[in-house]
């Protein structure tokens, strides 16, 4: 049989955001320290302690948005901790990931300035679970007041003049577990009382975004869309004179948290077979499902889509690597990681209208990391390359995409074998995403596209490899790496190709 692609430009009415292809930076194993911070003395080359190899990479891939501090590390972190000469700073143990002692010199400054030379948009995460509503509140003022204040005369002191903009605050972290194991409800009052005190300072326009359920726990988001919501009419015809008349949402937008992983046997992440194989591809694609649903629900209360869904934590989750810390998350990234990444982006992007922004977990060191370090050495995962090559499609315009393909098959189960997106950018040009989960066997596609002549320029980046398990290691950095693709036919308004077995593929067409 034959995959069909059918693209329907004249359908095509939302964007990508660039946000879906945000990434995650938690004090959390070797991600912040060792990963990012290195502090100024180190021989490994870094600008005020922030490693520059590690920079170079994340701005190559276009990184839209970094969250921080956590994870379950935002909820026990007091961020005034974090400030100050570094030599005064407390050291704090790190209850929940090895319970590890660090001495908090990576903290608020460290991390805007990370931020400035990524060229991102930072995403805090404030403290719900241990936190106080006062120590929320003046961490916003400490960070974007412009004037005259405690806060504003604490950040000069500690060495910056200017606010910084903060665009993303989270109101807390899986508060429905290490974040405080609360019931929904009671979040939900937490949620409207700490959020009122997140105010916009000195021009600052903060986008709420309150902690949403875990995985399918569709009762979580239900009471969250019927509580969060701000149901006050807006004033008409009225002069604004107070604080009181302005008509704002009190949530901008909702979390959802969803792992690959298997709770029962989390495995191996380079030892594997097809078995295994199938099983994480099965896992990833009951993301669209959950999504599909929270959307309904979300729906029913804001049907005119302005809460966004926050996918602020998603990818794999296996075993850490034999001889590190259990805590420390640190597993390799295989081909396998790279088609479990391609699949959720484009899954993602066919969800935009919903889908705001999205968070890989983690980028430097943990989990379905884009970067792996060690000392001085620094390489670049198949992960890393899987959002190298779907670059192309942040902000651009999504083009609805009908996918007709035959069943991967194994054993007496099944899945699409052909998962794909499509977009066009403000130049006009048209980009593909395919990714082939079958193994063993290559699949052809024929795409159906008006405007597409033999006068087309049409080029493509490969990602694949021979094995189901090819990862890259310190003594071989380019074991899995994109290669040029261009064995496209071209007809009228159809594209046919061979889409390689176990493969990720993007298209450009100009």
């Amino acid at each position: 049989m034959t995959s069909i692609l059918n693209i329907n430009k004249q359908a095509a009415k939302h964007q990508i955001s660039r946000h879906i292809y945000g990434h995650f930076a938690e004090h959390l194993g070797r991600c912040v320290y060792e990963g990012i911070w290195v502090g100024e003395d180190s021989p490994i080359p870094n600008t005020r302690g922030i490693r520059n190899d590690v920079v170079e990479a994340l701005r190559h891939i276009n990184i839209p948005n970094l969250r921080w501090p956590g994870g379950c590390f935002a909820d026990e972190y007091h961020w005034k901790d974090g400030i100050g000469p570094r030599e005064d700073r407390p050291e704090i143990v790190n209850t929940n990931w090895g319970k590890v002692t660090e001495n908090n010199h990576f903290g608020t400054h460290e991390f805007m300035d990370l931020c400035e030379q990524l060229e991102t948009e930072p995403y805090i995460c404030g403290n719900v679970g241990s936190g106080t509503v006062q120590e929320m509140q003046e961490w916003v003022e400490y960070l974007t007041f412009d004037g005259v204040s405690p806060m504003a005369k604490l950040r000069k002191k500690n060495g910056r003049d200017k606010p910084w903009k903060l665009k993303y605050f989270g109101i807390g972290n899986e508060n429905w577990g290490c974040g405080g194991k609360m019931r929904v409800e009671h979040y939900a009052d937490k949620y409207r009382n700490y959020q009122t005190y997140v105010k916009d300072l000195s021009g600052n326009e903060i986008y709420k975004i309150a902690c949403g359920p875990q995985e399918a726990d569709y009762h979580w988001m239900e009471v969250m869309m019927r509580e969060g919501m701000d149901r006050t009419e807006p004033v008409q015809d009225a002069v604004i004179e107070n604080i009181w008349d302005y008509h704002r949402p009190e949530m901008n937008g909702i979390s959802l948290h969803y792992y690959t992983r298997n709770r029962t046997n989390y495995g191996s992440a380079t030892a594997f077979d097809e078995e295994l194989w199938f099983d994480y591809m099965r896992r990833t694609m009951k993301i669209e499902e959950i999504i599909e649903n929270h959307a309904a629900i979300m729906d029913k209360y804001d049907p005119a889509k302005t809460v966004g869904l926050i996918i602020d934590e998603w990818g794999t989750w296996f075993s850490v690597e034999p001889g590190t810390n259990p805590g420390f998350l640190y597993q390799q990234n295989t081909l396998r990681d790279a088609l479990i990444a391609g699949i959720n982006l484009n899954i993602f992007n066919n969800h935009c209208d919903r889908v705001h922004m999205a968070n890989i977990a983690q980028v430097i060191n943990v989990l379905q990391a884009m970067i792996l370090t060690e000392g001085e050495k620094m390489i670049l995962t198949p992960s890393y390359h899987v959002f190298d090559m779907f670059k192309v499609h942040q902000d651009a315009t999504l083009l609805p995409i009908n996918v007709g393909t035959p069943d991967y098959v194994y054993g007496e189960d099944t899945l699409p074998k052909i998962n794909a997106s499509a977009s066009q950018d403000q130049s006009g040009t048209i980009h593909i995403s395919i990714c082939n989960i079958d193994p063993n066997q290559s699949e052809k596609v024929t795409c159906e596209l008006d405007g597409i002549t033999d006068k087309s320029q049409i080029s493509g980046r490969i990602l694949t490899a021979e094995y189901m398990n090819e990862h890259n290691t310190f003594e071989h950095p380019n074991n899995v790496k994109p290669e040029g693709f261009h064995d496209v036919k071209v007809s009228e308004n159809t594209l046919s190709l061979q889409v390689p077995a176990k493969s990720v593929l993007v298209l450009t067409i100009k």
